[in-house]
């Protein structure tokens, strides 16, 4: 799992920093009886997954790694490029 970096990104740090700063928003406006409030804070969530996934679409996401594979046979190739000998399972 170490080479997929799950996470390790500009857009998602964006995305989750903005979700949770609308946490506490909601968070607060629950002990303040504020129902306006609350609807603000759900809103600046949604607004953090939209902005998360907007940066990843602008490319300050996750990159593909090259230590995944498409198919069995490409991987097979990359294997015998390396001078690897096949394992067969």
């Amino acid at each position: 799992m170490a080479a997929a970096a799950h996470g390790h990104t500009t857009a998602a740090w964006t995305g989750v920093v903005i979700s949770f700063v609308g946490f506490g928003i909601a968070g607060v406006a629950m002990i303040l009886p504020s129902v306006l409030l609350v609807w603000a804070g759900l809103a600046v969530i949604l607004a953090g997954g939209v902005v998360g996934k907007a940066m990843s679409m602008a490319g300050m996401g996750q990159q593909p790694s090259t230590n995944v594979y498409k198919s069995v046979e490409e991987q097979a190739a990359a294997r015998e490029a390396r001078g690897v000998a096949a394992v067969t399972a």
